[in-house]
């Protein structure tokens, strides 16, 4: 049985906060590629979405177990609270501390990127800009704290952490493109410009009809002859044309 004084927790101390400092660098590093649409071919901008996310979620694995063989290990006087809380461990005030200070930043960053639905787009941004500063802390905290890594391979992977944070931190803010508000790192630029819609043909119900073509002008029509009636006959005044008379109103004239 494994004593609380072993040396392979201590071992396991030491081992798994090279991990977590490596691989919390490869998150930063893979944020920054995200953040500035990297992407082709062989590996998208989503692949590399995904990588981001589950790299962190590795890191924080790794994390919990640094914290937690910390914590059991009695050869260092460290307690739960020194977690959470900064300047409250007896070993190493000072460095622990600021190991707290970089669990608690990248705590909230890992809470809100889980409740990212429910935040705002620029609250969430503005909450993970603060990964930055906790990875940061983790380099100075593995540098005054850890045992391996003021010399030999240590030293190197610290200083090689180091270095390809500052780069992916300073081509992401020299090199990132512009981005409208309200649109996250998977957005696109700029919207493609739309294609022209072809307008589906249509039905032969909904087919316009043809005009018929106008007529020629017609002649007016010509009204018949309004009936007289026996009023319109009584109102008219007699006609003082004489007509000739028949044949037989004219008096014979007899034989001498």
């Amino acid at each position: 049985m494994i004593a609380l004084t072993s040396p392979y927790l201590w071992y396991t101390t030491r081992a798994t906060g090279l991990v977590t400092l490596i691989l919390f660098t490869g998150v930063v590093v893979l944020g920054s590629l995200v953040a500035n649409r990297v992407g082709g071919a062989a590996v998208g901008r989503f692949e590399l979405s995904e990588l981001h996310r589950s790299l962190s979620i590795v890191a924080v694995i790794f994390l919990v177990l640094h914290i937690a063989t910390t914590i059991v290990d009695s050869f260092v006087s460290t307690g739960p609270i020194s977690v959470l809380v900064p300047l409250t461990s007896a070993y190493k005030r000072v460095p622990v501390g600021l190991g707290a200070v970089a669990f608690d930043l990248i705590l909230a960053v890992w809470i809100s990127s889980l409740a990212k639905t429910r935040l705002k787009n620029e609250t969430w941004r503005f909450i993970h800009w603060f990964s930055w500063l906790g990875w940061a802390i983790a380099i100075v905290h593995a540098f005054l704290t850890g045992t391996d890594a003021r010399s030999g391979v240590g030293l190197i992977l610290v200083v090689v952490c180091a270095l390809a944070g500052a780069l992916a931190g300073l081509w992401r803010f020299y090199a990132r493109p512009a981005r409208a508000a309200g649109r996250t790192a998977l957005s696109p630029l700029a919207p493609a410009a739309e294609a022209p819609r072809r307008e589906a043909p249509l039905r032969p119900a909904e087919a316009p009809r043809r005009e018929t073509p106008l007529r020629p002008a017609e002649a007016p029509r010509r009204e018949p002859p309004a009936r007289r009636t026996a009023t319109d006959e009584q109102a008219q005044p007699p006609s003082t044309t004489a007509f000739p008379r028949r044949p037989q109103d004219t008096p014979r004239r007899g034989r001498r």
